[in-house]
């Protein structure tokens, strides 16, 4: 049953920091933490420069070492006191961002909230390498996934599974276990497949490995690169595609007539 609060007296904010590098918050996420009473803060992934968008003085918590209770805990008394509350996530909130149990968390005990979405880090990704992940007649899904690890993944969404698909792939949250990777990737793609690893994505000391199934645990091994990567996998990473439609001069749609070349 929810708490008697008042939601009036303050809010929550969910805001996607983005994937790292401070100019890539969104106009709407700023705002909020220029506007903000209280920030709490997913420190050991957010970049603390975004931090600077905040006025002098507030209230500043880090998340890295609390546990759920205690950051609703901090929200809650934030709200109590009529206070403008923003819960700081790296990326984009709703893509391994924990938040669907903190959200349960204040509707449980009846203060509104609102999300705000944020860059994230599988878009850098491809923005670093400079690659589309929808190509005609190469690709037109991508799957965003990671490795079974201390968290599971249910059993139909095992990666040896989604593998067969040989669509686009960004997997999260993995690379300290990329011979696994592989090892289940080549059970749907071959061997030959291009995969690309993308270590801070759009930070100062980003780094990209450029390789396929057959080479890239190797080359990840000898980065010594162990967190904070995303594994981009599939033929987007290669092949050009055809050309679109959408801008074909023969091609009709809503906004212009086609015309024979």
């Amino acid at each position: 049953m929810a708490e008697n609060i008042n939601p009036d007296l303050g809010q929550v904010l969910f805001v996607g920091a983005g994937p790292g590098d401070p100019d890539l918050i969104t106009l709407k996420g700023k705002k909020a933490l220029e506007e903000a009473q209280r920030v709490i803060y997913a420190g050991s992934l957010v970049n603390p420069d975004i931090l600077k968008h905040c006025r002098e003085g507030i209230a500043l918590f880090d998340s890295a070492g609390l546990t759920l209770e205690e950051t609703v805990a901090i929200m809650v008394e934030g709200v109590q006191r009529g206070e403008k509350v923003v819960r700081l996530h790296t990326g984009d909130p709703s893509v391994y961002g924990a938040i669907q149990e903190q959200m349960q968390c204040l509707e449980e005990k009846g203060i509104a909230y609102e999300v705000i979405p944020g860059v994230s880090s599988v878009f850098a990704a491809a923005a670093a390498v400079k690659k589309e992940f929808t190509l005609p007649e190469v690709s037109q899904t991508l799957i965003l996934t990671r490795l079974a690890g201390r968290t599971p993944v249910p059993e139909k969404e095992d990666l040896a599974l989604l593998a067969q698909h040989q669509a686009s792939m960004a997997i999260f949250l993995s690379v300290q276990d990329i011979g696994e990777v592989v090892a289940t990737l080549r059970k749907g793609y071959p061997p030959h497949t291009p995969v690309a690893v993308v270590y801070r994505a759009s930070w100062p000391d980003q780094h990209i490995l450029e390789g396929t199934l057959e080479t890239i645990a190797d080359q990840v091994k000898e980065a010594g690169i162990r967190k904070h990567a995303q594994i981009l996998v599939g033929d987007f990473l290669r092949d050009q595609g055809t050309r679109s439609k959408l801008y074909d001069p023969e091609f009709t749609h809503e906004y212009r007539q086609g015309r024979s070349t």
